[in-house]
């Protein structure tokens, strides 16, 4: 199997098991209806897991274009190569989503809200904040391409390395996952948005374009400055860009900073407003 291939595949397995359950927790009359976010992050993880066992002899198993470029960023991985693994990884979301379209068939008419039909294919803000949002992204991205790299200093059991990172998504969608539904992964978002632009799903909506950027430039950001931050602080081989990418970062916190403050000024005012 060639590396383009086996990229497709991985990352195809890991939206045909992520998408597959939250479709099956939030469209109507499935058995798994209501079961809840627990069930949709231990689902995500051993998604990864399955992508990993699949294609890891193959490709390495990144299955996620953030962990493409922070693998690059490190001289993990060849930058000729990333083109390649990335459009890749974009097939395989977008043929997964539309596996999960055809095996929750009857369900796309039983549900009428078009907001949770996206839901199964891509993610959303619990609380619409661009900046904010971006920064949720950065950051769990960011976790995940750092506990990559940490694992792989590490020496385990033959076999057990993908189940550890799967187990590394379960506890990134709980911990960091309430607030955007942590994409982390661009692939995983943008693909599977395509297939929900595309695909003939009775009463679907929009696939909020205007929102797509977020789990884009987000997980881009915090793969390639996990990768820079691994480099400097824990082989002590900091470069110039990973001193330009602690400034952006600094930067971007301090915006999301100032315009949440501004917002709850803005509340605040309104609130007293509509006291007196």
């Amino acid at each position: 199997m060639s590396e383009f291939v086996g990229e497709l595949i991985g990352t195809m397995i890991l939206v045909i098991f992520g998408t597959g359950v939250v479709a099956g927790v939030s469209l109507k009359n499935t058995l798994a209806e209501g079961a809840g976010w627990v069930l949709v992050t231990f689902a995500w993880g051993l998604g990864v897991a399955m992508g990993v066992y699949a294609v890891g002899n193959i490709t390495g198993a990144h299955i996620n274009p953030a962990v493409t470029l922070g693998l690059a960023t490190v001289g993990d991985f060849a930058w000729s190569k990333v083109p390649l693994y990335i459009t890749a990884q974009m097939l395989g979301g977008i043929i997964g989503a539309i596996i999960v379209f055809f095996h929750y068939l009857p369900h796309w008419r039983k549900t009428n809200d078009p907001s949770t039909k996206l839901g199964v294919f891509s993610t959303g803000p619990a609380i619409p904040s661009p900046i904010a949002n971006l920064i949720s992204e950065v950051i769990g991205t960011f976790v995940l391409v750092m506990g990559i790299l940490f694992l792989g200093a590490h020496q385990f059991t033959e076999g057990l390395n993908p189940l550890i990172v799967g187990l590394l998504i379960v506890v990134i969608g709980m911990s960091l996952g309430g607030t955007t539904g942590y994409a982390i992964n661009p692939a995983r978002d943008l693909g599977p948005r395509i297939a929900h632009a595309l695909l003939p799903i009775p009463g679907k909506g929009a696939s909020n374009w205007s929102y797509s950027w977020v789990p884009v430039i987000g997980p881009a950001i915090g793969g390639i400055y996990g990768g820079l931050f691994y480099q400097a602080i824990f082989e002590t081989e900091p470069s110039v860009w990973f001193w330009i990418g602690s400034i952006a970062i600094v930067l971007l916190f301090a915006v999301g900073l100032i315009q949440e403050l501004r917002k709850s000024e803005s509340t605040q005012d309104n609130y007293e407003e509509e006291r007196s």
